[in-house]
């Protein structure tokens, strides 16, 4: 049967995937983000996961304001990328698990669930970066990955308790497949940061490590916040913990914290990094 091995939170800016293209890993501005992810990295070549599971939000590339699904999965054998307008430049083609998405999309249909499914989508910036943060230099071509779209950009959006139930049912599904691989979760986004507005540049530290301990410890917590509440606290952009509640409910029962960064800000917003173990 298929396992998970682990969930890790992780931001994806598209002032990261710029840095990286043009070498800036070192420079001043950057050095403290960088420096979190190679013990990640590491976790990752030493476990060798077969599949990654990635929850992120289209900004537009696909998925904007006219036609916007509140949860959306990709069930395609390649998933390309394009010019976006924020000087990333595309990366290669990521691989794609059919058979896995395909079995998710059907269990989350008998439990209530009703996705849409992407047989042919382009990801942007939400799962590229986070891809190219973890797996360095295209190595992300080993992995498979199926690519899970939460609407984080137009209201209504999924109420946070939904967004960790949603990631229950996928957690049930990936562990009832009949296949022997090892299943790693992304939750990709970032915590507070508003990116315009008269609150541009908001960040609430405090409620954000908050937020850090509550998924480790108890994710319902922070299903006691509205999406209006959260943009009270965190700005307009922290209802992307959306992808966080997804990936922890992913994961049944407890889970160890193996590794935990909080960096801010980088380009107005704070960066978590966590990276969670499930407990036997």
């Amino acid at each position: 049967m298929a396992k998970i091995i682990g969930g890790i939170t992780t931001a994806h800016i598209p002032a990261i995937g710029v840095a990286m293209d043009k070498g800036l890993e070192n420079e001043p501005y950057y050095r403290d983000l960088f420096a979190i992810y190679p013990p990640i990295r590491e976790w990752l070549e030493e476990e060798k996961p077969d599949i990654a599971v990635l929850f992120y939000n289209d900004h537009g590339l696909e998925m904007f304001l006219d036609k916007k699904p509140t949860f959306a999965i990709g069930c395609a054998p390649e998933y390309e990328n394009a010019d976006e307008g924020w000087g990333i430049k595309p990366i290669p083609p990521v691989t794609g698990e059919t058979e896995l998405s395909w079995h998710i999309v059907n269990h989350l249909i008998e439990n209530d669930f009703d996705p849409t499914v992407c047989q042919d989508i382009k990801v942007d910036h939400g799962a590229t970066v986070p891809l190219t943060l973890l797996w360095p230099n295209f190595t992300y071509k080993g992995i498979k990955v199926i690519p899970i779209s939460i609407n984080c950009e137009r209201h209504p959006m999924p109420k946070p308790s939904r967004s960790l139930a949603f990631g229950k049912a996928i957690g049930d599904a990936i562990r009832c497949w009949d296949k022997d691989s090892k299943v790693v979760l992304l939750g990709t986004g970032g915590l507070s940061h508003q990116l315009d507005g008269p609150r541009a540049g908001i960040l609430n530290a405090e409620f954000d490590n908050w937020c850090m301990d509550k998924i480790v410890s108890d994710p319902e917590a922070i299903c006691q916040y509205s999406n209006v509440e959260l943009v009270e606290k965190g700005g307009a952009q922290m209802v992307e913990i959306a992808m966080w509640l997804a990936m922890r409910g992913c994961i049944e029962g407890e889970v160890e914290e193996r590794m935990r960064n909080y960096v801010s800000p980088i380009s107005n917003t704070a960066v978590g990094v966590q990276l969670l173990i499930p407990k036997d």
